[in-house]
């Protein structure tokens, strides 16, 4: 029986920001501290093929943490070496699964666990780089900060969008001024904050960008507590959806009265070739 909360919500969503943290958290659960005890690739590639040496190198290897940065994962080990991760459009890791799925790309084993990485789409992939240069993996290099990091601030992002004419929505999404913000949480985060998606990001007033930045963390931290917006393929690694999508007050709700009774009604609009969605009446 489909769930009515995800009713008229057919889009395929990329895992974003709290869709990865929460994986990484359900996976330290199973695996920080273990040793690897085996390691299996089960075709050459996804998006971009597997590390030659990737086997070779977890076999054996103790996950000594889990991280995150932006939309990818970290899987640490004593080795020196860092596994990353990146989701792609439908890729999940599945803890102990019962049978052994055909989108099992890859395989990894504890005394205790199995783990196994399905992509039914395979935009998903992994590197293998040395965790010294983890900074400079090229991907991290022009990343702007954690939107849940210290250095994420008001003076900050004020700062970062300092006469820039292009939207502030389109900004926000650009990862070298933010690292991991996804479109789902930058049209919330803008409703909260009661600012027009197409405002200019350079005529951003001061109190307009210090009710965006504890907007943004706001947002983000509830998707976390919920699991993720999870509304077709992504799962947490239990298998159970995330129920962020429930709370929505503008994704997805083109038509549909605003959740302030201000008598506002959500519109859609395209920018940058991605869908937005916003209360005309409170984003000004």
């Amino acid at each position: 029986m489909k769930d009515p909360a995800f009713a008229g919500m057919t889009r395929i969503l990329m895992p974003e920001l709290p869709e990865v943290e929460t994986t990484i958290r359900g996976l330290a659960r199973f695996l920080e501290g273990e040793r690897i005890i085996r390691a299996r690739v089960n075709r050459p590639d996804m998006r971009r093929p597997f590390p030659p040496d990737l086997v070779q190198v977890l076999t054996g290897s103790t996950i000594t943490s889990l991280g995150r940065r932006a939309k990818y994962g970290l899987l640490h080990t004593d080795r020196d070496r860092t596994l990353i991760f990146h989701l792609g459009m439908s890729g999940r890791w599945r803890i102990d699964p019962e049978e052994e799925d055909r989108h099992d790309h890859f395989m990894i084993e504890t005394e205790a666990h199995r783990f196994a990485l399905c992509d039914p789409r395979r935009f998903g992939w992994v590197d293998l780089v040395e965790s010294k240069e983890l900074d400079n993996w090229p991907a991290f290099v022009a990343m702007g900060p954690e939107p849940l990091g210290d250095a994420f601030t008001p003076s900050y992002l004020r700062e970062a969008l300092k006469g820039r004419k292009q939207a502030i929505k389109l900004l926000l999404l650009d990862q070298r001024i933010i690292a991991g913000l996804g479109n789902i949480y930058v049209c919330e985060a803008l409703f909260r904050a009661g600012i027009h998606p197409r405002k200019s990001g350079g005529k951003a007033a001061r109190p307009a960008l210090a009710r965006l930045v504890p907007a943004i963390r706001e947002v983000l931290l509830q998707s976390i507590d919920d699991g993720g917006s999870s509304l077709r393929d992504y799962s947490r690694p239990d298998g159970e959806l995330g129920y962020f999508a429930t709370r929505f007050d503008v994704y997805g709700r083109e038509g549909e009265a605003c959740r302030h009774n201000d008598g506002g009604t959500i519109r859609r609009i395209v920018q940058g070739g991605r869908s937005t969605w916003y209360c005309p009446r409170c984003q000004r």
